[in-house]
C-alpha cells in the first residue's frame, strides 16, 4: 500500500491535515472490512511495537496489542518497572534504543503537566513514528475512533450535528483531561456544532479552548460553551458525556477532587437522553463509573454506542499503524 504517512508521529490530531485524517479513518474502515471477512491482511509482517503504558489500560493497550498481531507484527508490553526509565534513563536516551530495534512506538503518559513533554521528547529523537496512546492533554486515538463511529451511526453528512461533550461527577479519582480537549478539536474540524458543558471549575485549557473555535470558525461549524448540562443536551444528536479533573483550575489533586463533590446531579440518565434528539446516540470511552457518570438504562440502553467505539478503538489503530510504520 501507498503510505504518504510513513514515519509521521501522531501526538495531536491538530498536527495532521483533514485529508490526512481522511486516510487514516478511511485505511481504518478497510481493515474493519478485511476484519469482519476473515481476510488476512499482515501489512506489517517482522515489524515491532514499543509500547510504554505508564498507567493501566483497557482498550487502548488492546487495540494497539491485538491490531499488531492481526497486521502480522508484534508489540512489547512495557511498563516502567520493565524499563531503565525507573531507574533514570532519559527519554530522549530510550527514544535512540527503541527507534534503533523497532519500528514504532506507543506511549501513554497522563503525568499532568509530564506525559505530553515526555513523548514530545521521545518523538524529537525517535527515527520511527510515536503514537500517542494518551497523555495529559490529548487522546487522538480515542477520538478518531469516536469519529469513525459517530459517521458509522449517521451515514452521509455529519456536518451540522450536534455534539454535546459535557462533564460528569465520578468521585472515585481525578481522571484527565484529554479526552474532552481531543473532542472538542476533532469534531469542530470535521464540521460538528460542539458544546462543551462543565462546571465552573472544570475548564479546560485555554489554548486548547481558542484551538476549537478556530477549528469551528474554518469548517462552518459552531463552537460554545455552557455551564448547564440540561441546555447542553437540548436537541443534541451525540451527547459525550464523562468526567475529568479540574487541573486546570486546581492542580492539587486533593482540592481538585474536594470540588467533584459539589455536583453529584451532573449525570447522564433517562431524563436527560429525552432532552437530546430523538436519534441521538450516547458515547463514553470507557471505563464507566456507573450510576455517577451514567445510569444503567442509559448505558446498556438502546441509544448508547458505547461498545461500537471500543471496538473502532482496534481499527483506528490499525489503521494509523498501517500508514505511519
Amino acid at each position: 500500500m501507498s503510505k504518504p504517512l510513513l514515519g509521521r508521529h501522531f501526538i495531536t490530531t491538530q498536527e495532521w491535515s483533514v485529508a490526512e485524517l481522511e486516510l487514516a479513518l478511511q485505511t481504518s474502515w478497510d481493515l474493519k472490512r478485511k476484519f469482519y471477512r476473515d481476510e488476512p491482511h499482515p501489512l506489517l509482517r517482522d515489524k515491532t511495537l514499543f509500547m510504554m503504558f505508564f498507567e493501566q489500560s483497557t482498550r487502548t493497550r488492546n487495540s494497539f496489542e491485538a491490531g499488531m498481531t492481526q497486521l502480522g507484527g508484534h508489540a512489547h508490553d512495557l511498563t516502567p518497572g520493565k524499563l531503565q526509565i525507573s531507574h533514570g534513563e532519559t527519554a530522549e536516551d530510550t527514544a535512540r534504543v527503541f527507534s534503533r530495534m523497532g519500528h514504532g512506538i506507543t506511549i501513554r503518559n497522563c503525568d499532568w503537566g509530564v506525559g505530553n513533554a515526555f513523548m514530545r521528547k521521545v518523538a524529537a529523537m525517535s527515527r520511527v513514528p510515536v503514537l500517542n496512546a494518551q497523555c495529559d492533554l490529548y487522546h487522538p486515538c480515542q477520538a478518531l475512533a469516536d469519529l469513525m463511529t459517530i459517521r458509522e451511526k449517521f451515514p452521509g453528512e455529519v456536518r451540522g450535528r450536534k455534539i454535546t461533550v459535557s462533564w460528569t461527577y465520578a468521585p472515585s479519582y481525578v481522571r484527565p483531561i484529554s479526552v474532552p480537549h481531543s473532542e472538542i478539536l476533532l469534531m469542530t474540524r470535521f464540521g460538528l456544532d460542539v458544546t462543551l458543558a462543565h462546571p465552573p471549575e472544570f475548564k479546560l485549557q485555554p489554548e486548547i479552548l481558542a484551538q476549537a473555535e478556530a477549528n469551528a470558525r474554518a469548517a462552518g461549524a459552531k463552537f460554545e460553551t455552557t455551564d448547564d448540562m440540561d441546555a447542553a443536551f437540548e436537541g443534541a444528536h451525540i451527547v459525550y458525556p464523562k468526567s475529568w479533573g479540574c487541573l486546570v483550575h486546581e492542580p492539587d489533586r486533593e482540592a481538585a477532587v474536594q470540588h467533584i463533590e459539589k455536583y453529584p446531579d451532573w449525570i447522564c440518565d433517562e431524563r436527560r437522553m429525552q432532552l437530546a434528539a430523538p436519534e441521538a446516540i450516547y458515547m463514553h470511552p470507557l471505563p464507566a463509573s456507573r450510576g455517577q457518570e451514567v445510569t444503567d438504562a442509559v448505558i446498556d440502553g438502546p441509544q448508547s454506542v458505547v461498545w461500537d467505539q471500543a471496538e473502532n478503538r482496534l481499527h483506528t489503530a490499525k489503521g494509523l499503524m498501517a500508514l505511519t510504520m
